[in-house]
């Protein structure tokens, strides 16, 4: 790969690699029998059965499996599974295939197995679409081309086949296939699985978000360097997607509001004027210089909680740990605002004990932002944060800044102002 394809084959010496003598225990999500390669995302894990194949054929699938750790593949279906909730990890692995398989066949150094599914076949035989490869993978990235495809139905009552790789290992009624799915899904019947269940990283974001903005980066370098010889046809769509966590953007939003902002103060002097005891070397007095002050002695926090809203347990939890860890650090009390079309309860909180875990959150009733907003800021707060799905009125502007805090599923919500931060 390197001879041929300097930058872009060099991708794969940022990839880890490790044989699998046959006696590993494979978990049962994992690829079918077949796959004489897998990855994880972060590893290339070697099967017995690669040893067998040409070098061609051994190039093809190294260069395939290196393309789905610098697209983020399976941390991708993690993330998608994570919004979603049920993914079907076999067709998510045979649009990711597609989409590498188009990738690389403009190489005449590596050979592809001879029932590789490409982008342009599986468009064409599941949704009626006849782009060419280009223009595909200009257009397509993986979620899309697996919400276009996933066509299932609802869960049936039967018991589903433990030996149906399309279970993933997880318990729960099968959902059929409609006819998109199972056009796809026999297209790609003899294609082995090779996407491993990766590590589940939403508890550590930063990192995540790290990661993918240096695989970005590598496959930017690499695309341009090798040029024509790239392993890279075109910049896919599918290139992963440089994203901040939500609990960075909101550290540093309230790190802003709440910072003790210098000013001058004539009462005290400046420390340079005391060093200097008021005088020159030569003696001469120096004229006063004003020393400064924080312009607040303490900063406040108030966070409005819309008990009507549809926040999960789990992201309710996350949410209260940022909070508790942001005002703790700048040693903000916060005001602790429960609501819906009315105030149900106003809570003082000290610094880092905001005890949000607590809050129980009632979906279905309606919302009305005025009245919670106007008793946040009767305590004279500096920055307000609501946690909501901003299905309401929101009111009149306040003059202190305003974060809304909202689930994944309202996304596409707006705010008359203030800034609206979607929590993944």
């Amino acid at each position: 790969m390197v001879e041929h394809a300097p930058s872009s084959g060099g991708l794969a010496l940022w990839v880890r690699h490790a044989d699998r003598d046959g006696s590993v225990v494979v978990p049962t999500s994992a690829p079918g029998p077949g796959a004489a390669l897998r990855t994880d995302g972060h590893t290339l894990f070697y099967e017995p059965a690669f040893d067998a194949l040409t070098l061609p054929r051994q190039t093809a699938l190294v260069a395939h499996a290196v393309l789905h750790v610098a697209l983020r593949h399976p941390q991708r279906l993690v993330q998608l599974r994570a919004r979603l909730g049920d993914v079907d990890a076999q067709l998510f692995n045979l649009c990711a295939d597609a989409i590498v398989n188009s990738a690389l066949a403009h190489l005449a150094w590596l050979e592809q197995p001879p029932d590789a599914v490409r982008l342009e076949q599986l468009l064409a035989e599941s949704l009626g679409q006849r782009p060419d490869a280009t223009a595909a993978l200009l257009h397509w990235d993986v979620e899309s081309v697996y919400q276009a495809i996933d066509d299932r139905g609802p869960p049936s009552r039967s018991r589903p086949d433990p030996n149906d790789s399309r279970a993933d290992g997880q318990q729960g009624d099968a959902r059929p296939d409609g006819p998109k799915a199972a056009r796809a899904r026999m297209l790609a019947a003899s294609q082995p699985k090779d996407l491993e269940p990766a590590a589940d990283d939403t508890h550590a974001p930063e990192r995540e978000a790290e990661a993918t903005r240096e695989w970005h980066e590598r496959l930017l370098r690499a695309h341009a360097a090798d040029g024509a010889h790239s392993m890279l046809r075109a910049l896919l769509a599918d290139l992963p997607r440089l994203h901040t966590p939500w609990e960075q953007v909101l550290r540093t939003q309230l790190a802003r509001g709440l910072s003790r902002q210098p000013s001058l103060s004539w009462s005290r002097p400046a420390r340079s004027w005391l060093a200097n005891q008021g005088r020159t070397r030569s003696g001469r007095r120096l004229p006063w210089e004003p020393g400064t002050s924080a312009t607040r002695p303490v900063a406040r926090l108030a966070v409005v909680v819309d008990v009507s809203g549809s926040v999960d347990s789990t992201l309710l939890d996350r949410f209260s740990a940022e909070i508790d860890a942001i005002s703790r650090r700048h040693e903000a009390p916060l005001v602790l605002v429960i609501g819906d079309d009315a105030v149900r309860e106003v809570r003082h909180c000290d610094a880092g004990h905001s005890r949000l875990r607590e809050i129980r959150v009632q979906g279905g009733g309606g919302t009305d932002f005025a009245p919670l907003i106007a008793e946040a800021l009767r305590h004279a707060p500096d920055i307000v944060v609501v946690l909501t799905d901003l299905q309401g009125p929101t009111g009149p502007a306040p003059r202190c800044p305003v974060i809304w805090a909202v689930p994944p599923a309202w996304r596409q919500a707006t705010a008359a102002f203030g800034r609206v931060l979607v929590m993944h």
